[in-house]
Formats: C-alpha cells, sequence, structure tokens
C-alpha cells in the first residue's frame, strides 16, 4: 500500500526510503508541531549533521551498549598504489571495501547525541536549566521489511539540561504534549513505560534498572501489521549518565541531569496512513485543516 501510493519509496535494502511528497508533509507538519508546541520553553535551536565525532560518540556509551546498531564511517586512505590495487580489486569484482579504514565520523543513532557535547564545550550550564531543539536523520543498523524499522530516521528531540527536578518537569510536560499531538493526529495511543534494547547479559540488567526507575516512557500506536504497537514519541530521563559521559557540570563543579524526548516523524507519519488510509479525502476534518493551514493544500 504504502509504496504503491507513492508514500514511501523502496531501495534494494532493507530498511533504507525514499518519501513521497504527502510523507514528507505529515512529517514536515509533526516537525512544525512540535517547534510551535515547545515556544514558550525558550529552546535554543540547534542543528547537526547526522553525522558525529567518533571520539564523542565513544564518550556517549552507546558503542558499548549497542554495539550491533552502530554505523561507522569508512574512507579510502591510501597513496597513488594503494588505489591502484583499490581500482583493480573493484573492477574484478572483489571486496574494495576490505582496503578502506574507519574515519573519526559516526553515523548519529539519536539526534540528542551531538548537542552534549556541544553544551560542555562551551563551560558552565546555566543554574536555571537549559533548552534545545534538534532534528535529525539518525542511522541505527537494524535491517528489517518492517517500514516502522528504517535504517535512516528523522528524529525531532527536545533536550533539557538542568536540575533533577526540572528534567522530571520537562518530561511530563512533553508527555501532556504529546498527547495532544496524538489526538490531533487522529491516533490511538497510550504512554506506557519502557526500555532500550540493550545488548548482551549486561544489557538485561539495564533494562531492569531503566524500568525499575521509570526512566522512559514511550507514546505507542498501532502502526503497520507487523509492527503491532509501535513507539512513536519517547521520554527519556537520563539522571547524571550524559553529565559524566561528556563533562557537562554547573558552577559548582555539580554535574546536571538531561532528559529528551524525541518525535519520530517517519513512524508519526506512518501511523497516520495505517490509521487513516493514504486517500486524504477520508481523512479527520481538524487534521486535514491543520496540515493546510501549515503548508497549502494537499496533494
Amino acid at each position: 500500500m504504502l509504496a504503491s501510493a507513492g508514500i514511501l519509496i523502496p531501495s534494494t535494502v532493507a530498511g533504507l526510503y525514499g518519501r513521497g511528497v504527502l510523507m514528507e508533509r505529515v512529517a514536515e507538519f509533526v516537525s512544525h508541531w512540535v517547534n510551535e508546541a515547545g515556544v514558550s520553553d525558550g529552546a535554543e535551536f540547534l542543528r547537526f549533521p547526522p553525522l558525529m565525532p567518533r571520539r564523542s560518540f565513544e564518550d556517549s556509551g552507546y558503542f558499548r551498549n549497542f554495539p550491533n546498531l552502530v554505523g561507522t564511517v569508512h574512507c579510502f586512505c591510501g597513496d597513488e598504489e594503494d588505489h591502484r590495487l583499490l581500482m583493480r580489486t573493484h573492477d574484478a569484482g572483489g571486496d574494495w571495501t576490505s582496503q578502506q579504514s574507519a574515519s573519526d565520523l559516526v553515523m548519529v543513532p539519536a539526534a540528542c547525541y551531538p548537542v552534549y557535547p556541544a553544551v560542555a564545550a562551551r563551560g558552565p550550564v546555566a543554574a536555571a536549566g537549559q533548552i534545545f531543539d534538534v532534528c535529525s536523520y539518525c542511522f541505527r543498523r537494524e535491517p528489517s521489511q518492517d517500514p516502522n524499522r528504517q535504517q535512516m530516521f528523522r528524529q525531532h528531540e527536545r533536550v533539557y539540561i538542568g536540575n533533577p527536578e526540572g528534567a522530571r518537569a520537562f518530561r511530563a510536560t512533553w508527555v501532556d504534549r504529546a498527547k495532544e499531538l496524538a489526538s490531533l493526529l487522529g491516533l490511538p495511543f497510550q504512554v506506557v513505560p519502557a526500555n532500550d534494547p540493550f545488548f548482551g547479559r549486561t544489557g538485561r540488567i539495564m533494562i531492569r534498572g531503566q524500568i525499575e526507575q521509570a526512566l522512559k516512557l514511550e507514546l505507542v500506536t498501532p502502526s503497520v501489521a507487523e509492527s503491532g504497537e509501535t513507539a512513536c514519541v519517547s521520554f527519556n530521563l537520563h539522571l547524571d549518565k550524559m553529565a559524566q559521559a561528556f563533562g557537562l557540570e554547573f558552577e559548582d563543579r555539580t554535574q546536571p541531569h538531561t532528559a529528551c524526548v524525541g518525535f519520530g516523524l517517519e513512524r508519526l507519519a506512518l501511523a497516520v496512513f495505517w490509521h487513516h488510509g493514504t486517500d486524504v479525502g477520508g481523512w479527520p476534518r481538524a487534521l486535514v485543516d491543520a496540515l493546510v493551514s501549515h503548508g497549502g493544500r494537499l496533494p
């Protein structure tokens, strides 16, 4: 349905899609809605490419927890003789990738990850706390035929850096806002405790702790038959984990807590198509009016 309607454009690799105009209209509307809903927060607008320095990535601890999802950037780093060998291997149909080396870049696994080292580099965190608005393509090596599990996808995030009480209040506010968005999109939903897919035996211990402390919540909705209930928005408390990883400090050298709220633009858009179909003529009037108000006539 999604491909034949021009919503998603499949490639030869599982989980890698192009997007048609209607898919983009819904995704862009969701991103616009996040901006408008949080206007009173006074968030600082930041945009990063979907790459980050490998050193910062290593500091984050993501590689230790999710090695199976990581995407590194490899490049040819040889001289002219190496280049001739590379071309001979390529032309013979051999594995030319074996002659590449890992660069100092890694694909961003979540839109918020570049924020923490960037803020730490500025110096002490403001005592009143700070909020940041970020949006980026992200990569997770999770090839699947399920369109909700794309290898390259977009997250629009709000990030809080401040005191523990502020982090929890920030999350509670965005839970309420996300419910408003889901209602506007005409989606059935619930907000439930959740956990990240930590890897291995140590990961199982981390999952238990994450659930016991209610550090992660997700807004889920039925979307695409293979997926069952799909997490479309995540609400995360990091405690002082990111502060320790990246050296975030207040003026008095104590470490702040951080929190982030991530809206999955593709997943929310796919949920709209799953529940309302691909013919906008059958969509809820309130949703159509909101989309038209934001971007003009729908295709």
